[in-house]
Parts: C-alpha cells; sequence; structure tokens
C-alpha cells in the first residue's frame, strides 16, 4: 500500500518520542503515513534512575529500555531505529551525523520532529535538535555524498519539553490528538521505567487541549504543543 507521506521522530532518548509525540505519530500512522522513529540512545543513564536503583546492569537497562520503546512504537504505528550512541552526554560524531544524513535522505520525511534548541536540564536535548537541523542542511545540498538523492524542504517542529517555560517554548501549533490519545495512553504505560510520567503527560495533554478547544471553537479534549523552526509558506494564511 503506497502511503500518504512520511513522518520522522528523531528522539534522543527511547522514552522522548512517546511523551512529547506520541500522539502525532499515532495520529499519522491512523492517515495512512509512514512513521519513523530514530532513537540515538535508551536513555539508559540519565533517564533511567528507578532501574539503577533496582540494581540493573547497564547492559540490563538497554535491553529493557529498548523492548518498552519497541512495544510503545508498535502500538503507536511506527517504525523504529536504535543508534545506541550513549546518553549523558550524547557525542555527535562524524559518523553519527552522516547516518542521520543517510537516514533522511533514503526515507524522505515530509515532516521532521525533534528537540528543542533550549533545555536548561538536559544537554542531549537540544545537541539532538542542532543535529537534526544540521543533518536536514545537509540532506538538501546536493554535493554532499550519498546513494540517495537531496531531499527538499521537510518542515521541521520542536515537539514541548519538559518545562516550557525554561526552553523558549512557543506554540505554534495545537494538534488535535483527541481520537487517538488512547493509543498513546498505552504506549505511555509501556515505559515502566519511567511511570511517575505517565500521569504529568497526561495532565500536559488535557490542558493543551484545553487551549486548542478554546483557539478553535472546538471539542478538543487532548492535544500536544509544537514550535515551528522554519516558516510556513502558502497562498494563505494558516
Amino acid at each position: 500500500m503506497q502511503t500518504k507521506g512520511t513522518l520522522m521522530v528523531v528522539s534522543a532518548h527511547a522514552a522522548d518520542f512517546v511523551w512529547r509525540a506520541g500522539g502525532a505519530i499515532a495520529l499519522y500512522s491512523s492517515r495512512g503515513w509512514k512513521v519513523r522513529v530514530l532513537c540515538l540512545t535508551y536513555g539508559e543513564r540519565g533517564e533511567s534512575q528507578s532501574l539503577w536503583k533496582a540494581g540493573k546492569t547497564l547492559e540490563e537497562i538497554k535491553r529493557i529500555r529498548r523492548e518498552e520503546a519497541e512495544r510503545a512504537a508498535e502500538i503507536l504505528g511506527a517504525e523504529i531505529r536504535f543508534f545506541d550512541v550513549g546518553d549523558y552526554p550524547i557525542d555527535v560524531t562524524p559518523q553519527l551525523r552522516d547516518e542521520l544524513v543517510q537516514e533522511i535522505r533514503k526515507h524522505c520525511p515530509d515532516i521532521l520532529l525533534s528537540h528543542t534548541f533550549v533545555d536548561p536540564y538536559n544537554a542531549d536535548h537540544p545537541r539532538t535538535a542542532e543535529l537534526v537541523r544540521e543533518a536536514r542542511i545537509l540532506a538538501q545540498a546536493h554535493g554532499y555524498p550519498s546513494d540517495f538523492p537531496p531531499i527538499g524542504a521537510p518542515q521541521l517542529y520542536a515537539f514541548e519539553p519538559h518545562q516550557p517555560e525554561q526552553c523558549q517554548f512557543r506554540i505554534d501549533l495545537l494538534l488535535d490528538i483527541t481520537p487517538v490519545f488512547d493509543k498513546k495512553r498505552q504506549a505511555m504505560a509501556c515505559m515502566q521505567a519511567q511511570e511517575h510520567l505517565w500521569a504529568y503527560y497526561t495532565d500536559v495533554a488535557k490542558r493543551r487541549g484545553v487551549q486548542a478547544g478554546r483557539n478553535s471553537g472546538q471539542p478538543i479534549v487532548y492535544a500536544e504543543a509544537y514550535q515551528r523552526v522554519f516558516p510556513s509558506v502558502g497562498g494563505e494564511f494558516v
């Protein structure tokens, strides 16, 4: 079956795509889009506190986090790839940058989602955002070495960070995820290592839903917030 488009989500850690873009992933998958999630790390060092406290080894933690993310991606309807470059900190090497460029060229996304460029609480997040922005630029360059052709100009959106008021986050889009929120809730429940965040991100979705309803006049219950990196282009206001 031919897909209607491709959504690519680049996640610093194995759970980021679930909390911040799970609704978008499920929504676009339900519309017949191919959704591809790229996890740079498993979040094994910085976002697996409960597993470290339980006495798990590094390899055990990586296996657990991978299995959680795979189950979540399956529920949301996405393909998933793990780069396993190690977190806290993520080291952006030339090899990692090139692998991401090749991914973007091969799958030619219509829309890219990733982190904000500012996050004083987690350096891996802005590092990933900068990597994605640069990879998009390189993937457009005709002279960049690749077996795949250059891409066009996919929009890049930053998804909402954990503490938006500290990250210079500005809402440009409130995405109605009401029809697929049950899938996001199921995907969040897969992330057992971070159970403390289930209620938090449910509350965030409700709050954004109230704001979306007020700004649209529609009965929206759950929403996700996004910030555009590049301007929208068209012949009318959107």
